[in-house]
């Protein structure tokens, strides 16, 4: 992805993503019962995303679609915390991962069988 979406805007695409496509209005409905967002604030943030090239607005109704998936911003997202906090090594942050103490059995075992394949 070639577009930084801000945290504000990745709200949004979250909605977008686990909804599908849905109206301005119903973006702005969950967001309000989850973070206590305004339609104005909502809007907005809408609209931004869209003049971003993240969001593809039709009518009737003020519908969104999202024109990027979730991977994609998760793999932007994940490259860019490589290169700021671990000198872009991805080494430093698996073995960051690997050294917290709130690593399950289970998850361990999900980073083995990855590493293997």
């Amino acid at each position: 992805m070639e577009t930084k979406l801000f945290d504000s805007e990745l709200k949004v695409m979250q909605v977008l993503w686990h909804e599908g496509d849905v109206s301005a209005r119903q973006i702005a409905e969950v967001l309000n019962k989850e973070v206590g967002w305004n339609i104005n604030t909502t809007y907005t943030l809408i609209k931004r995303c869209i003049k971003k090239g993240a969001i593809l607005r039709s009518e009737p109704g003020f519908l969104c679609h999202a024109l990027v998936r979730q991977e994609e911003v998760q793999q932007a997202e994940t490259d860019e915390l490589i290169d700021k906090i671990f000198d872009g090594s991805a080494d430093k942050l698996f073995a960051s991962l690997l050294s917290r103490n709130k690593i399950s059995e289970e998850q361990l075992k999900r980073f083995k069988e990855w590493v293997e394949n």
